[in-house]
């Protein structure tokens, strides 16, 4: 297949959602699916002023020349937890790159917690990747990104492709936090210490919005030392760490495990949940982990 024929039998997907609360429940007031994409009913596990969604790729991966587009707003005061309905997988390409591209607009004092699950990144794939986060005043976004670069638990390597992600969060016109990510397949710093390391798995976990204390990053770092060795099976091998941003918490790890690093970052997840939300953990009732 050709890169055009490739295009042309892509699939251009869309999810439009709007958020809106009335009587202090968070509830959707709009909600418009293009196939692959879909939105489940959403539920209520811990109570009404929390709404939380999962989202489906009906088609069961992502192929070269798919266009997705996802469209979230969210009313002032709104409060939503999205996820997804298991890891996304990123087919190989024989040509034509795949995109896809999330918009993320949060008006007055609205949250979001944007936890998908795990992206495969599969060995010639070629997989781009941006999220663009608006925030209006007193408004908070936190979420996280999990890529396995090649299916390694076959002992498949990410050897040609490419996989890019830009993440960008703006208030007003002023950006709060840009990141932009590129690995190329079977490029050198996919081994070199400086770079992976031979580490399949890269995570990034991000709380933007309002000023975090150090406090909160202390007690963060402080837990990972003590639960990494029950947690982490090859902890040499595992490198996480943690930063303040102007207005928020950056994350990253480096390693061998998507369950590993979700459980690393779920520590993170609860401090924050406790100290800038005010919220008991509560984890999405489809997730295994």
């Amino acid at each position: 297949m050709n890169q055009l024929s490739e295009l042309s039998s892509g699939w251009h997907g869309r999810l439009d959602l709007a958020f809106d609360t009335r009587d202090g429940k968070t509830q959707v007031g709009h909600c418009n699916a293009q196939a692959p994409l879909k939105f489940q009913r959403p539920f209520y596990p811990e109570g009404p002023a929390v709404c939380h969604g999962v989202m489906l790729h009906t088609a069961g991966g992502i192929v070269g020349g798919d266009r997705l587009s996802t469209n979230i707003r969210l009313s002032e005061s709104s409060h939503g937890l999205l996820t997804t309905a298991a890891a996304t997988k990123i087919y190989r390409s024989s040509g034509a790159n795949a995109v896809q591209t999330t918009t993320l607009t949060l008006a007055d004092h609205a949250r979001l917690e944007w936890f998908p699950q795990e992206s495969i990144v599969f060995n010639g794939a070629k997989y781009h990747q941006n999220t663009t986060v608006h925030l209006s005043p007193g408004a908070t976004w936190m979420g996280w990104e999990l890529v396995r670069l090649g299916r390694s638990a076959r002992g498949e390597q990410f050897e040609q492709g490419e996989w890019r992600s830009h993440t960008e969060i703006w208030r007003a016109d002023h950006p709060l936090w840009i990141d932009r990510q590129y690995i190329q397949g079977g490029n050198i710093m996919l081994q070199r210490q400086h770079g992976l390391a031979n580490c399949p798995v890269v995570g990034s976990f991000a709380f933007v919005g309002t000023v975090v204390d150090i406090d909160v990053l202390n007690q963060i770092r402080a837990q990972w030392l003590t639960q990494l060795p029950s947690i982490s099976k090859q902890t040499h091998r595992t490198k996480i760490g943690a930063t303040r941003l102007c207005e928020g918490i950056l994350c990253r790890y480096r390693g061998t495990s998507t369950v590993e690093a979700r459980k690393l970052f779920m520590i993170a997840w609860d401090a924050l949940r406790k100290s800038a939300l005010s919220l008991a953990p509560h984890r999405p009732r489809i997730w295994s982990v």
